[in-house]
């Protein structure tokens, strides 16, 4: 069986939709038909029940995705490795940012590349919903993220930078005719969310409640910057960010304003303790000898 074809079918077991399946692997509808087709005169039974209206696993298909999935992870894994090796390059480290890859943070990237040349840095952003999940699973092997951190199963590194707090409102938002805005009346609008957040670690962002008790709402799901954005601006809420962003994100229809009774974020490096090797101790070692930055 083709690798292709394999990606495929996977592709399909997701998704559901042949449609989507061709535009996310950028081929034709037809090719997806083709492979679909193939596969299930090889194993001898149907993989999906077609209608007109919908997709569906058969039993046959769900145990097939079942089985290919850790091989083709498997097989991605030793085509990476291979490829690494082909430059030179004989590990990889990946890190997860909460606060965003600024240009002030480019240093400590550098820093660690010319020290490890062998070792392929990846930096992505990470997303808000069970920011720890990705760290646990293995997706990831270092997170940069605000303490505190009260994880048993994870290890804080060294303090990496530190933010004060700023709020984001629409541009035509009454709160702009201020020159910053009380914690307390932070209560009077809704603010986004996240799933499957620590409470005490998302109270330390953004408290539940203001400093007379009253409670601060969140309403509206978000999973990432681009949404909290979104929201801000079509006026549904207002959210507090690091203040890093006035730096570097004009937007005329947006307005940034100080929160000076919000206390001062400060990140870290954040790692699965049993996880932790040679690569997670060299980035903690170039963090430490530059020291902290402070936005």
């Amino acid at each position: 069986m083709e690798l292709r074809d394999i990606e495929i079918f996977l592709v399909l077991a997701e998704e559901l939709h042949f449609g989507r399946t061709a535009q996310r692997l950028h081929v034709s509808q037809a090719r997806v038909s083709q492979a679909i087709k193939k596969q299930e005169r090889r194993i001898g039974a149907e993989l999906f029940t077609r209608t007109s209206r919908t997709v569906r696993l058969t039993e046959v298909g769900r145990q097939f995705r079942d089985d290919l999935q850790p091989v083709y992870a498997g097989l991605h894994e030793s085509l990476e490795r291979a490829r690494l090796a082909a430059r030179g390059i004989t590990a990889q480290l990946r890190v997860s940012l909460m606060p965003f890859n600024l240009p002030d943070l480019h240093p400590y990237w550098k820093e660690f590349r010319a020290r490890n040349p062998q070792c392929e840095l990846q930096i992505r952003l990470e997303t808000f919903n069970d920011v720890f999940g990705r760290l646990r699973s293995g997706a990831t092997d270092v997170l940069v993220v605000w303490l505190p951190v009260e994880e048993p199963d994870l290890t804080v590194g060294p303090i990496f930078c530190t933010d004060s707090r700023v709020l984001g409102v629409p541009a035509d938002h009454r709160f702009t005719q201020w020159d910053s805005v009380p914690l307390e009346l932070l209560a009077e609008f809704p603010h986004a969310t996240a799933l499957d957040l620590p409470d005490y670690w998302e109270d330390s962002y953004l408290p539940f409640h203001t400093p007379r008790g009253r409670r601060i709402e969140r309403i509206k799901p978000a999973d990432n910057s681009d949404e909290l954005v979104s929201l801000i601006s079509m006026g549904e809420i207002i959210h507090t960010f690091p203040s890093h962003v006035t730096r570097y994100w004009g937007m005329s229809h947006i307005r940034w304003l100080p929160v000076p009774e919000m206390g001062t974020l400060t990140f870290a490096l954040v790692w699965r303790t049993e996880a932790e090797n040679d690569l997670i101790r060299a980035l903690a070692d170039t963090v430490r000898d530059l020291g902290v930055f402070h936005f």
